[in-house]
């Protein structure tokens, strides 16, 4: 099979060297199955690990957390099945999805939706896993709640977006001048609030009567994290997943006067197991419509020998989502 390896970390992305390697078609160990990947997802994590930006990483290693594909070898009722997966230790801790082949542990696989395409279901993965984590443990309710999504047409923050629109949650969602609509699928009313427009929080509780959003899944981190604490409502919670700045301003007073509780969300922590059962919680929403993927346009699929350029567009931002299709 032909894989992606990263020998080392580079110092920047003009430095990393992302090689070919041609091995053997794996094989399956006890608890195991191979997958033949049809397609891959590239998350701005993926990129970053090449980069030495995280600690825990092993190397030389085939990068790649999302996929799916096709299992060819290992237990007779899934042969043949379409799966998709994603997983914090894939392509970081070991090898992952950027290959012609994967081994995974069996309990790490799902069935995808029959709705979704390959190239679809290969680029659910993380976004909606982090969204669907932070909402679980906020404890989103629905039609009582106001939610509040800070980077809004990120992609976390669109999988967010349908994922309260879905809830019957009250939906606020912040972009700037430049990017003012929401980008992504909704299947409720979504209020756009533009962050050059004056301060989010005295936006929002002009719009919510004073009231003020119950969560408040800020996607950005640091840039963002006083406003968002000026619009948590009594006894909300801030989903926290990302940030540019360590340091940030935090009031305590103003915390625990006011109950508030901050959830943070790091799905390299969580394994392709526990990636597996957020798939299979959300794959019935896919399957009736109430959530929808990203699309994957043609000019955004790479082959290996050209996953170079998909890791540089990931890095510079690209708005779409990137995959690569061995």
């Amino acid at each position: 099979m032909t894989a992606l390896r990263v020998s080392e970390k580079a110092a920047n992305i003009d430095a990393l060297v992302l090689s070919l390697s041609d091995q053997g078609i794996p094989s399956a160990g006890p608890g195991q199955c191979v997958v033949k990947i049809h397609s891959a997802g590239v998350n701005p994590s993926d990129v970053k690990a090449t980069l030495g930006a995280m600690p825990h990483a092993v190397w030389p290693r085939t990068p790649g957390r999302d996929y799916a594909g096709v299992v060819v070898e290992g237990p007779s009722d899934l042969l043949g099945k379409e799966v998709w997966g994603s997983g914090g230790e894939l392509g970081i801790r070991r090898d992952g999805s950027h290959a012609q082949y994967l081994v995974v542990d069996i309990e790490s696989v799902r069935e995808k939706p029959g709705t979704l395409s390959m190239l679809e279901a290969s680029a659910v993965g993380v976004p909606f896993v982090t969204a669907y984590e932070g909402f679980r443990r906020a404890g989103l309710r629905g039609e009582d709640h106001v939610v509040l999504v800070l980077g809004a047409n990120g992609k976390v923050g669109q999988a967010a977006v349908q994922m309260a629109t879905r809830a019957g949650a009250r939906v606020f969602a912040v972009a700037r001048r430049e990017s003012r609509s929401y980008r992504g699928f909704a299947s409720g009313p979504v209020t756009m609030i533009d962050a050059s427009d004056g301060p989010i929080s005295e936006q929002l509780r002009d719009l919510t009567n004073g009231h003020g959003a119950d969560i408040v899944f800020n996607t950005v981190g640091s840039p963002y994290f006083e406003q968002a604490n000026l619009s948590m409502a009594f006894a909300a919670t801030q989903i926290l997943i990302s940030t540019l700045e360590r340091p940030v301003p935090f009031d305590i007073f103003t915390f625990y006067r006011g109950q508030h509780t901050f959830v943070g969300v790091d799905t390299l922590g969580m394994d392709s197991v526990a990636g597996a059962r957020v798939l299979h919680a959300i794959s019935p929403w896919f399957e009736d419509g109430s959530l929808q993927p990203f699309p994957v346009m043609e000019n955004n699929i790479y082959s290996l020998e050209n996953a170079m350029q998909a890791y540089r567009s990931v890095l510079g931002g690209a708005q779409d989502r990137i995959v690569v299709r061995p």
